[in-house]
């Protein structure tokens, strides 16, 4: 997923690697009136240092306040409203229509996000993890994978979103387009549900003992998150299922 980069304001190196640090906190001043909004102003205030006068002008403080207002969207990809919302704010876009834009912006970036994070690669990297408990793998090995994963996954992500913000401004749309956003859930839940076909089974077989056969206390437990599944239907979200089964497991590892 590459950036290509237009002619726009020139925001130095050292600024964009701030920018980059301060999306890792994106949500840590979330609340219930501005959600992400507060999270977006002190992620583009580096950049919006660069305006005429620094932070001693009017035109600083009035961006600033105008993109700590409400924004919702999916935090691993908030770096393209971040990046977007910077480079209008430097070109001197008018500001109704970056409001405009923000607006319009939030949805696609929450239901993108979604779809493609939480419904797809975390339940995916959770059960690589379990794979690897099933090998074998003590606790650390487990949670190393885990963690090691999916942390890759959204460094990138956050990365190439800020990129690309950067490089389009206002016109990220073709962005949201890109095959990994329309295929990538697709082929992230085939692959996640191959895995599960392989991870459960060798899982529960370390849980039993090697050369042992499931006991009736295995398949009752087994019968009984069948059944609760099957009561879940569409409450139950994929990611939340997993990491359900990979703590546990990874409980058992620590115990035994």
């Amino acid at each position: 997923m590459s950036a290509p980069r237009t002619s726009g304001p020139v925001i130095p190196r050292r600024v964009q690697t701030a920018m980059f640090l301060r999306l890792l906190a994106v949500q840590g001043s979330w609340n219930y009136e501005t959600l992400l909004g507060t999270g977006i102003g002190f992620v583009m205030e580096p950049a919006l240092r660069c305006l005429p006068g620094g932070r001693q002008s009017a035109r600083y403080r009035e961006a600033l306040a105008r993109e700590s207002r409400y924004f919702n969207a999916h935090p691993y990809l908030t770096g393209i409203a971040v990046g977007a919302l910077t480079r209008a704010e430097l070109e001197g876009v008018d500001p109704a229509r970056i409001e405009r834009f923000r607006s319009a912006l939030a949805s696609p970036l929450g239901s993108v996000g979604d779809r493609l994070v939480w419904a797809s690669w975390l339940p995916l990297c959770s059960l690589v993890a379990l794979c690897v408990f099933g090998a074998g793998g003590s606790a650390l090995a487990v949670v190393s994978t885990f963690l090691v994963l999916y942390n890759a996954g959204h460094f990138l992500l956050r990365a190439w979103g800020l990129q690309i913000g950067l490089s389009r401004g206002l016109n990220v749309a073709p962005a949201l387009a890109n095959p990994v956003f329309r295929q990538g859930p697709q082929i992230i839940g085939s692959a996640a549900a191959l895995l599960a076909g392989v991870a459960l089974p060798v899982a529960l077989q370390r849980v039993v003992g090697p050369g042992k056969g499931l006991n009736g206390g295995s398949i009752l437990a087994a019968l009984v998150g069948i059944v609760l599944l099957a009561g879940l239907r569409e409450r139950g979200e994929g990611w939340r299922i997993a990491l359900g089964v990979l703590a546990v497991f990874v409980l058992y590892s620590l115990l035994t």
